[in-house]
């Protein structure tokens, strides 16, 4: 099979769209999961009338007949019973949230009266109704508050606890396993011979994971054909998606693709004309499980997780797509047959554009400069010279 396009590439990892299910969490620990449900009022909200402002509340046909002075009958805060009036030139002092009696329509600032001996003196001009928010202004009962498919937030959090839903339903996330290969690789706590390299891409991709709230599994295989089919079995049965790293490439030891062909496991493409990332492989199980199998090199990796990883999960999880853009600041040529992946720095100018400018890397080893940029900027395939002012697509990961 020949290399595909970054295109096809995409097209073919969203044919394989899964639904894990829902479950049902406390709130307390719901979030940053995927909501799977609407939250609705469970009354009306407001679900009474109630002041905006500390100050006394009237009849307004109290005013219209002319009275300014008003005897204070009580002092109500928020979350007592509601005090009524009985008589015209009475009023009740009032604090911001308490509940309207429907004997009083009007409220007035503190700000805006005078009280001597229990007397409450108006010395401005008094609209009806002002001051008061009404109930049922909001929503009413059994309206949606938040709609289902987005990431639960503080705010969202504080709406469920509003209308007492202390148990959410969330969408349920795959079980994935972390899986990087090569004898090569070291744990990040050994000191490394001078031929031997530190493992990272574990770590990085772990750290990804843990904002969508999965907790994955961090394994590593040495490059041992045997060993990687065995372990590649079993991984298959536990796990719904094995994100991998290492041994896809043309090598002597990068026995992956041929595991994955004597276990079973149909590859859906192996090489994408794209750079950091060409030799991706990408496949699934008998049992629908998929494996994303990237290459080795950090960069690759990282490239590859946020290209096409992470907007499958969103979709499979059904999160708003968010496509971003933004301006080139600097001139590229890439003269190369691939769709190049360039690291950016992201700002805001003055015109609230959003703008790249591209860091000089030496190749997809380099993951040097991962922490002072914050994005990849997609470049097209057909072209070879990019320019300055235009516009192209962005991957995000520390903006």
């Amino acid at each position: 099979m020949e290399m595909i396009s970054v295109q096809q590439a995409e097209k073919i990892i969203f044919s394989q769209i899964r639904d894990f299910g829902t479950e049902d969490i406390s709130y307390e620990n719901a979030l940053g999961r995927i909501l799977a449900e609407d939250i609705l009022a469970d009354r009306d909200l407001p679900p009474f009338d109630r002041p905006t402002v500390d100050g006394i509340a009237i009849s307004f046909k109290s005013y219209e007949k002319g009275v300014r002075n008003f005897t204070i009958k009580a002092v109500q805060a928020a979350g007592e019973a509601p005090v009524f009036i009985d008589e015209e030139n009475n009023c009740v002092e009032i604090m911001t949230g308490a509940a309207l009696h429907s004997s009083m329509d009007t409220v007035i600032r503190y700000e805006d009266i005078l009280i001597n001996n229990n007397l409450a003196n108006i010395n401005i001009d008094v609209k009806k109704g002002q001051n008061i928010h009404l109930k049922g202004r909001d929503k009413k009962v059994g309206e949606i508050l938040v709609k289902a498919n987005q990431v639960i937030t503080p705010s969202i959090l504080g709406i469920a606890a509003s209308v007492g839903k202390t148990f959410l339903k969330v969408k349920k996330l795959p079980r994935v396993a972390i899986i990087s290969t090569g004898d090569e690789m070291v744990s990040p706590d050994i000191p490394p011979t001078p031929f031997q390299l530190r493992r990272s891409n574990g770590i990085t991709i772990q750290s990804v994971l843990e904002k969508y709230r999965i907790s994955a599994d961090w394994l590593h295989w040495n490059d041992d054909l045997e060993l990687i089919k065995k372990e590649l079995s079993q991984c298959i049965d536990r796990y719904d998606i094995l994100l991998m790293s290492g041994g896809v490439s043309m090598g002597k030891f990068d026995y992956l693709p041929k595991a994955c062909e004597e276990l079973g496991i149909e590859k859906l493409f192996h090489k994408i004309k794209q750079r950091p990332g060409k030799p991706f492989w990408f496949g699934k199980s008998r049992n629908e499980k998929l494996v994303f199998a990237f290459p080795g090199n950090p960069v690759s990796v990282f490239m590859c997780l946020h290209r096409y990883f992470i907007p499958w999960l969103e979709k499979s999880l059904e999160i708003p797509e968010t496509v971003r853009y933004a301006v080139l600041q600097n001139d590229i040529d890439f003269p190369f047959p691939l769709q190049y992946f360039a690291q950016v720095k992201l700002s805001v100018n003055t015109s609230g554009q959003v703008i790249a400018e591209s860091v000089n890397t030496n190749g997809s080893g380099d993951f040097s400069h991962l922490a002072e940029t914050h994005a990849f900027i997609e470049l097209p395939l057909e072209k070879n010279e990019f320019k300055k002012g235009e516009v192209y697509t962005i991957w995000k990961y520390n903006f």
